[in-house]
């Protein structure tokens, strides 16, 4: 396909056009290009009607990291403002196409990467689009501190998420500036058990959203979820939402609260910052 495509480009009258694929990852795969009808190749339909714009592509031979971004129109048909707010284009992936309209099999993919830096401004939006290489940016190694280095539920700390202990699935009775959400008292779990948990909204048109959970708190016959940020999308009453057991990362809330200090990813005996700078003294152990 890319040999084809390099022929035509030889013939000095062309007839190309650029083409985006887009793949969400919440599964949904979309299609965009700049010509003016619509485009089916690999089984995805490339919309001409979504009015995006190519800027320049900057492409390097060594490991820097390949940088370009794209512009459009927000529209119910194709990128809706919700989608973008409720975060379900973050870390999406995208695949750059220039292609021969009349014959779409000449193609050649010129850009692989990510969504970066997504914005919004007067019905429009950009989009930040980083390169393959923008992974080898990303630190790795173990951290030596205090607190454990696992994420509760993980295959480090092993903790069944799904157990009725650990997760519930409730409805919002009420939900406040987007972050402070009402829900049934759930007497069967203490106060504060979530703090520090995760809130999914499973239904609803904040669908597939979640956050942090700041406080938890029971009020009579009401428990208060508060959130450390407000939802994107902000869910409405009636929506359902499963709260996850917070976790601090602390050594004695591992054994006491989740039984499961065998698995904890933590150095709690490591010195602490007072005990470094302490002056040396010839009374006391250092």
């Amino acid at each position: 396909m890319q040999h084809a495509l390099e022929n035509h480009l030889k013939t000095g009258s062309t007839t190309v056009c650029w083409a985006w694929l887009v793949r969400r990852r919440d599964g949904e795969t979309l299609g965009f290009t700049d010509h003016d009808c619509d485009l089916t190749f690999d089984g995805v339909l490339f919309a001409a009607r979504s009015g995006l714009t190519a800027g320049v592509l900057e492409k390097t031979n060594g490991m820097a990291v390949d940088n370009t971004e794209v512009l459009g129109a927000l529209s119910d048909a194709s990128v809706r403002e919700e989608d973008i707010l409720a975060g379900r284009y973050d870390g999406a992936e995208m695949v750059t196409y220039l292609v021969n309209w009349v014959n779409v099999n000449e193609r050649s993919v010129l850009f692989r990467g990510t969504f970066g830096e997504m914005t919004r401004s007067q019905g429009s939006f950009r989009v930040e689009l980083r390169g393959l290489t923008e992974a080898l940016n990303v630190r790795h190694g173990r951290v030596y501190h205090a607190e454990c280095g696992a994420v509760l539920g993980d295959a480090q700390c092993k903790v069944d998420l799904t157990a009725p202990a650990m997760s519930v699935i409730v409805p919002a009775q009420a939900v406040l500036e987007g972050r402070v959400i009402h829900v049934p008292a759930l007497a069967e779990y203490s106060e504060g058990w979530f703090a520090d948990g995760q809130l999914l909204i499973h239904t609803g048109i904040g669908k597939g959203q979640s956050g942090r959970i700041k406080s938890d708190t029971t009020v009579g016959q009401i428990r208060i979820v508060e959130m450390w940020q407000s939802f994107g999308v902000r869910p409405q009453a009636g929506d359902q939402m499963r709260l996850v057991a917070g976790c601090d990362r602390r050594a004695s809330t591992c054994r006491q609260k989740f039984d499961n200090f065998l698995n904890f990813r933590g150095f709690p005996h490591i010195p602490g910052e007072d005990w470094m700078r302490s002056n040396p003294s010839k009374s006391g152990r250092r």
